[in-house]
């Protein structure tokens, strides 16, 4: 993938859940372990519309990619808590567009480096690097972000059903604003995250999570607390929304029912 290389951490605990393998065998992956598909039949008993949630989402980000460079021009992009490589990743949806287009993704994951970097070998117009989404200096910083990313045309920065993942005390709002200073006007900022209005909700799943990924977990919060990301900024039509609403290119898509347990709440902004 050119570039410096960083040591790769080997450190996967196969019996602890992690949040990127869970999303990927709700997905129907394979790069997931007993504990993690033990997890997830758990949290599928506490709120049973979370496969339908966790492959809405999938749909939604990949909406949104192929909208930003076909109508918005975007051609970089940086995703933060990217996940595990699975089908129609950004840089593929990006790249039928533009085959020039730039993607850094990110995550903390070490098994998704390692995945990543043999999916990404071929192309150097994407690369994968292991860091903490709330780590602004050292992503920007990184020199395989530096050799791809150019901070003076328009970046899309994409949070895409990551911030349930960050306590309130790493302060997400925060990155969030960290990250849009660093982009320049007609820059997007693509946030979504687990939202429920229902407090019994939002504390078993906050505790079975917490629990289960031993900390790796930050809150189900209120659709609120989400719209507060986006002050200050030029919220894209149609608005904030459960994700399945934004800009729905087909009607045939997973169902949640009218009053799900939780749902995945946000959209996009430009930065002026």
């Amino acid at each position: 993938m050119g570039g410096e290389e960083e040591p790769v951490s080997h450190s996967v605990d196969v019996n602890v859940p992690s949040v990127a393998r869970m999303y990927d065998w709700l997905l129907g992956g394979t790069d997931n372990y007993a504990a993690d598909e033990d997890a997830c039949l758990q949290l599928l008993r506490i709120v049973p519309t979370t496969r339908a949630l966790a492959l809405n989402n999938r749909l939604f980000l990949q909406r949104v990619v192929h909208t930003l460079a076909t109508e918005y021009g975007i051609r970089q992009f940086l995703d933060h808590g990217s996940g595990l490589p699975t089908q129609d990743n950004v840089h593929q949806v990006a790249q039928r567009v533009d085959s020039d287009a730039r993607v850094v993704y990110i995550d903390n994951d070490p098994l998704v480096l390692a995945h990543g970097r043999t999916l990404l070998d071929q192309n150097d117009r994407t690369t994968v690097i292991q860091a903490e989404m709330t780590d602004t200096d050292g992503i920007f910083e990184h020199p395989d972000v530096r050799r791809l990313i150019e901070f003076k045309a328009p970046v899309a920065a994409l949070f895409v059903s990551v911030l349930h993942c960050i306590p309130d005390e790493d302060d997400p709002a925060g990155m969030i604003e960290r990250v849009a200073s660093r982009l320049v006007p007609g820059s997007i900022m693509v946030v979504c995250q687990l939202v429920s209005e229902h407090r019994h909700i939002r504390d078993s799943v906050t505790e079975f999570m917490a629990q289960s990924t031993n900390g790796s977990w930050g809150r189900v919060r209120e659709p609120r607390e989400v719209d507060a990301y986006f002050i200050g900024k030029e919220i894209l039509e149609p608005g904030l929304v459960e994700v399945s609403r934004w800009r729905p290119d087909t009607e045939v898509r997973p169902r949640q029912g009218r009053d799900p347990e939780w749902i995945e709440y946000g959209g996009v902004a430009r930065l002026r």
